[in-house]
């Protein structure tokens, strides 16, 4: 049984796991056999198991997407379709750490890290409105809406560090990505080829919420 609970009985924060598309179904066969209860079928959002454990699903079903990571130590940018990436950079640009110094040495160096910073936030911008400044116009992407079908929509995924993606985004070129449906990934390390392919499987993983009912 998978407990969220801490030890003083106060409810924990629920558990989140991430499990790709094609497994989905395992998954939910092993949930039912280890809580109890009968696999859900289809697509579902919700489940609640016969010992309390309640699963909730959140899907990123969006193609093509957009890929912007950028932390201190680096960024990377992606346009994925299909799960492949189509157009990439990736690269790194050094942001001098905090200092020790006090006096006028600190506010030199502060005044340094604050160019460096905002020299890494216009080089992401300048690939992402390259690579990405048209994605939220899905006709140009797509070609066609199958018919009868929910028509696809693009999204986009970013990651590393919270305000220097906020930083990035705020370029006027990247309007139109701001309104896209999105997908966070703030836990991944400094962005290099290898961390942009594990967040390209991510962000099409299903992400599950474990928890307990009150």
């Amino acid at each position: 049984m998978v407990s969220t609970s801490s030890p003083s009985g106060a409810q924990a924060t629920p558990r989140i796991i991430e499990v790709a598309p094609e497994r989905l179904s395992a998954w939910l066969a092993g949930f039912a056999e280890r809580h109890g209860g009968e696999p859900p079928r289809g697509v579902p959002h919700s489940v609640t198991a016969p010992d309390g454990v309640v699963a909730r699903f959140d899907y990123f079903d969006h193609d093509p997407f957009g890929v912007i990571l950028v932390r201190r130590g680096g960024y990377a940018v992606g346009r994925v379709r299909n799960g492949r990436l189509l157009l990439h950079k990736v690269g790194t640009r050094y942001v001098q750490g905090k200092t020790a110094a006090g006096g006028w040495s600190q506010q030199r160096y502060a005044r340094r890290r604050e160019n460096q910073a905002d020299e890494l936030v216009t080089a992401v911008a300048d690939h992402a409105a390259r690579i990405l400044v048209d994605l939220a116009h899905v006709a140009e992407e797509t070609g066609e809406i199958p018919v009868g079908g929910i028509p696809v929509t693009p999204g986009l995924v970013v990651g590393g560090d919270r305000q220097l993606v906020g930083n990035v985004l705020s370029d006027k070129r990247l309007t139109s990505l701001r309104d896209l449906p999105r997908r966070s990934l703030y836990d991944i390390g400094d962005p290099n080829r290898a961390v942009l392919e594990t967040a390209v499987k991510r962000a099409t993983a299903v992400r599950i919420s474990l928890g307990e009912t009150p």
